[in-house]
């Protein structure tokens, strides 16, 4: 997501259902859009897209968030007229020159039709101003027909509003019967809530992105973005504690009409873009976006509850490659530290009432690096500066309140450029995806666990998984550009630029929502294929020429006059009137062998004069000389070779 201080829009309505596709590398220059990519909706100028979500009824959640153009709002809203938990193996591909005036609000959709739920700048029934928002789906009743809409401002100081919804079967959309905003006191108010997602067991979680790499500037007034603090203190009535605000939060009672909120300390203090639980409800891996950052892990202690566990930061090892479309690593997992939203509660609490008033240039009122090293020093039992001694520290709060840091000191890599969105689906399960929608920096540096060529265009990575649902290996499948520096839109119109956002289908394939000024529209793609469900020719019993699923008479005898229900005269015990008994059923044989094509597994076996093959199963494949009678055979290649 975009670091910007202004109201804007994040969606994806929770009742969650994703896919899995084939290994491809996606790149396109000749313009069409890759063989496995399909361009499915274009936003308004420079509007990102946001909030995908696919509900238990098949209705596709998608928002536009802060478009730059003074013509159009952010806005909440859903594609109707298809269920997306079906999709055809195809589907329609929308034009990039398809035009903003002949569209909803300038957004643009291939396969159905979008309807407009909220905009920013309405006013909700139960007070508040629509602004920035994620959206995250509850149901209220058991078809899923009504529910709570939850919706996140992203923005500093962040809120969360909530719309009551409901479908109408008449006129084929969602209606709004109510809206307001919820108080976040309770959690000290929150801090940019970027993308998010949806438990297994059905609560939204979502992700505080704390762009705020260095928490030594936090009180500083000189500090070029301070005014976020400010903003903060005026919405709490005191100065910000920086240690409450970077965390992953459910919403707990999410049902009634005023929910309770909980940060998961335990998961660690970062720039969250997104938790993704696994299906052993225990799992879940943390995206965290930003410059230098890292991929993380947390194994929760209890299943079903992320108050307490252990968290983990991957530590990975390049192929002998450099090739960004084509260069994969295998993962380790350094354990960090294990701990409880309640221990931890204790830490931050040690830090109240820090204000400007303290800030010293050159000191720091916060955790330091130097108590971060020496907490290092105390769990790997190792002088990592060379000093001559190991630090040693009393609890484990660093690996909970600068994660960052502590896992680039256990030696974690900590090079990844701009980490967006982390997804799965148990419906398609071996893989779990990963965007980097800006590939370079630290990640193509020269030097590090990651060295690879730069793609400014993005690349979407897919994660293997063994037993435990453990990742131990990234590898990209998705390349995006071609980028043309001097371009005004630097990355091909035809192919994926900036991935952010990911939903993994049912069916294995992959929704990608894009984030960038590289295309002057941002876009959401479908990435993959399914093959068409392969049909058996249906069984013809009785070679009446009547298939057996249409024959009311499957023992008719060969050579008999059959009506349309595979009935002879004689099975239906007495004359026939002649309008129902049919001419006989002349079924084509192409082979000849006496079984017609309908029901032939084998429409190549000669019947000549040669003996080998004189002999024809009842599915019309000969069993002499076949070393495989199930099978068909090759005919052409068998008299070649016998």
């Amino acid at each position: 997501m975009r670091n910007k201080s202004v109201p804007s829009i994040l969606s994806i309505a929770l009742l969650l259902v994703v896919l899995i596709s084939p290994p491809a590398i996606s790149e396109s220059n000749d313009g069409t859009t890759p063989e496995l990519m399909t361009r499915i909706m274009m936003f308004p100028p420079n509007a990102e897209v946001t909030g995908m979500h696919i509900d238990a009824n098949g209705n596709f959640f998608v928002n536009a968030m802060h478009p730059d153009n003074d013509n159009y709002r952010a806005t909440i809203g859903v594609i109707n007229g298809i269920d997306w938990n079906n999709l055809p193996s195809s589907i329609p591909e929308l034009a990039s020159s398809s035009s903003e005036s002949d569209t909803w609000h300038g957004i643009r959709t291939s396969y159905g039709y979008y309807q407009v739920l909220r905009q920013d700048g309405d006013v909700f029934s139960e007070g508040g101003v629509v602004g920035g928002i994620y959206d995250a789906f509850v149901p209220l009743n058991e078809d899923g027909s009504r529910g709570y809409l939850y919706t996140a401002w992203e923005d500093r100081p962040s809120g969360i509003s909530k719309l009551e919804i409901e479908w109408n079967t008449t006129s084929g959309e969602w209606g709004v019967l109510g809206g307001m905003m919820l108080d976040l006191s309770s959690v000290n108010g929150g801090w940019v809530f970027c993308f998010g997602s949806m438990s297994p067991w059905g609560t939204p979680l979502l992700s505080e992105e704390l762009y705020f790499s260095d928490t030594q500037d936090w009180n500083d007034e000189s500090y070029n973005y301070h005014s976020d603090q400010a903003a903060l203190e005026d919405y709490l009535g005191y100065y910000p504690n920086p240690y409450n605000y970077g965390y992953i939060m459910e919403i707990n009672n999410s049902t009634i009409p005023e929910p309770d909120f909980i940060k998961h300390f335990a998961m660690g203090r970062f720039s969250h873009e997104n938790a993704q639980v696994m299906p052993d409800e225990r799992t879940v891996y943390l995206s965290d976006d930003g410059y230098d950052t890292v991929l993380f892990k947390f194994v929760a202690d209890a299943d079903g509850d992320l108050s307490s566990g252990t968290l983990f930061a991957a530590k990975v090892t390049q192929d002998d490659s450099s090739d960004s479309a084509t260069t994969g690593f295998d993962v380790e997992w350094i354990e960090m530290a294990s701990s409880s939203n309640s221990v931890i509660q204790t830490w931050i609490d040690e830090y109240d009432g820090i204000t400007t008033a303290d800030f010293i240039a050159g000191q720091n009122s916060y955790i330091t690096d130097e108590e971060i090293r020496d907490w290092a020093e105390w769990r790997l039992n190792d002088d990592l500066n060379g000093d001559g001694a190991i630090g040693s520290a009393t609890d484990d709060r660093v690996a909970f309140l600068e994660s960052r840091k502590a896992a680039a000191a256990l030696g974690a890599s900590d090079e990844w450029n701009k980490m967006e969105g982390v997804a799965f689906n148990p419906n398609a399960p071996d893989y779990l995806y990963l965007a980097m929608s800006d590939v370079g920096y630290d990640m193509s540096d020269g030097q590090g666990d990651i060295d690879v060529t730069q793609n400014r265009c993005g690349i979407v990575y897919r994660m293997t998984l063994d037993d435990g649902w453990d990742v131990n290996r990234i590898e990209p499948v998705i390349s995006g550009g071609p980028y043309t520096s001097s371009a005004t839109y630097e990355c091909d119109v035809d192919n994926l630029a900036g991935p952010d956002n990911l939903l993994v289908l049912d069916d294995g394939r992959v929704l990608i929502g894009e984030d960038t000024s590289k295309h002057e529209s941002n876009m959401v793609w479908l990435w993959g294929q399914i093959a068409e469900p392969e049909t058996e020719p249906e069984l013809d019993s009785d070679v009446d020429g009547v298939v057996d699923s249409q024959d009311n008479c499957s023992d008719t005898s060969q050579g008999e006059t059959v009506n349309a229900e595979g009935c002879s005269e004689t099975q239906l015990s007495g004359p026939v009137a002649p309008e129902v008994l049919e001419e006989p059923v002349e079924a084509e044989d192409s082979d000849g062998d006496g079984y017609p094509d309908v029901t032939d597994l084998c429409d190549n076996t000669p019947n000549d004069s040669d003996e080998r093959v004189y002999n024809v199963e009842a599915n019309g494949c000969a069993n002499m000389y076949a070393p495989y009678p199930e099978e068909c055979v090759d005919w052409e290649y068998w008299n070649s070779n016998n």
